[in-house]
């Protein structure tokens, strides 16, 4: 569905915005509202009047297009560990219903952050990833919002649009954009950057000062590592790759250059993508290929990142992943294994928490000689400071 118009169906548990004591037929939604981006037809001033005069606020993001919301939701769920960790970072932790995933939300980091934390146990009984994304747990859960990209659960899990609007319509409508890749052809609408989207959840949440105390301290933390990046020409360059097992025999690419937000810190980092000019492509809905250490050979990267070892700590990695490529009969043979050079490439759903996290400990992996060792405790930006601004005391 690449359409402005909202996938929000056509009546929800709010109740409905009025005009001068009427309803507006036709698609005004008390929970949301189907205009489309750039309305300026006497109907959306009439609109934007009244909803200043009632209280209610109105929120825009593709592919969904507007929804208009009486109040702040309070109950909300984020398929992906990405919008869960922007809806941590503005304060609505107490909110959160459940999860897309579980095990690709990772919430260690937040034990780093004085007060604040979320309820796992909730989290994984409440996983829809494990209730196969059916309608029946999103009945269940009664969720105000889904921060969600409705056309991931059309391209990835069989909804139809039928299915998004009955859930839209019977119990919250969708407000999330697929961002942390971009190489599936099925969306062709706006992607937005790690920060815009974060912004328009914090709109959504009515939370824009605690996004402009984020940002703040996002921008400044970025413009600190980049002053001590050493000049483009000293940069490694850099292979990421997904694979689960200890003991990895084959490799799933992924592409530096496709700007997902799952990519942001090695962006924010300098450093070059290994595959340009290989003609390999990244991870999609409709690319699965592989490569393997022949090929990996061929291009021969400075850093190998390898992703879905997340649960491991750095020396663990080393002691199991690192290991067994050290005494691979090919693998051995790269230069990134052997200078050790080999290390845990990040979540693949990253928010902003997430992402501060994770630009620290890319810093140390690519620039130990600037930043520290990856696996000693050096600290390159401020745990109060974060935790401050989730607990409202910025």
């Amino acid at each position: 569905m690449a359409k402005n118009d909202t996938e929000c169906g056509k009546s929800t548990r709010r109740e409905w915005i009025t005009y001068g004591g009427a309803v507006l037929a036709g698609g005004l939604l008390a929970g949301c509202t189907g205009e489309s981006e750039g309305n300026t037809s006497p109907t959306a001033d009439t609109e934007t009047e009244t909803a200043e005069e009632s209280g209610s606020y109105t929120v825009s993001m593709e592919p969904v297009g507007e929804l208009t919301f009486e109040s702040v939701p309070d109950r909300w769920v984020a398929y992906d560990g990405g919008y869960a960790d922007m809806g941590v970072a503005l304060g609505k932790t107490d909110g959160m219903t459940g999860i897309g995933g579980s095990d690709r939300y990772y919430t260690d980091v937040y034990d780093e952050l004085p007060g604040v934390s979320v309820e796992r146990e909730t989290l994984e009984a409440n996983d829809l990833g494990d209730a196969d994304m059916s309608k029946e747990v999103f009945y269940e859960l009664d969720n105000d919002v889904h921060l969600m990209d409705p056309q991931m659960l059309v391209n990835w899990f069989g909804w139809s649009e039928t299915d998004v609007d009955e859930i839209a319509t019977n119990v919250g409508p969708f407000f999330g954009n697929l961002i942390f890749r971009r190489e599936d052809k099925w969306h062709d609408y706006r992607y937005y950057t790690l920060y815009e989207a974060f912004e328009k959840v914090a709109q959504l949440f009515q939370e824009e000062e605690r996004f402009n105390a984020f940002q703040s301290l996002h921008d400044e933390f970025i413009a600190e590592i980049q002053r001590q990046l050493p000049p483009a020409d000293e940069r490694p360059n850099v292979l990421l790759v997904y694979e689960g097992s200890d003991e990895p025999e084959t490799f799933s690419p992924y592409r530096l250059n496709d700007r997902g937000t799952s990519k942001k810190q090695w962006r924010d980092l300098g450093v070059s993508d290994a595959l340009s000019g290989t003609g390999i492509h990244g991870i999609s809905t409709t690319d699965r290929g592989r490569i393997d250490y022949e090929t990996m050979l061929e291009i021969d990267p400075d850093v190998i990142m390898l992703r879905a070892h997340e649960r491991k700590s750095a020396t663990e990695f080393r002691e199991t992943v690192l290991e067994f490529m050290r005494d691979h009969p090919v693998g051995s043979e790269l230069t990134a294994v052997q200078n050790g050079r080999v290390y845990r490439g990040g979540y693949l759903y990253q928010g902003p928490i997430h992402n501060l996290f994770l630009t620290e400990r890319g810093a140390k992996q690519l620039y130990p000689d600037v930043f520290g060792d990856v696996t000693s405790d050096e600290k390159l930006f401020d745990r109060q400071r974060v935790a401050d601004i989730v607990t409202g005391e910025f």
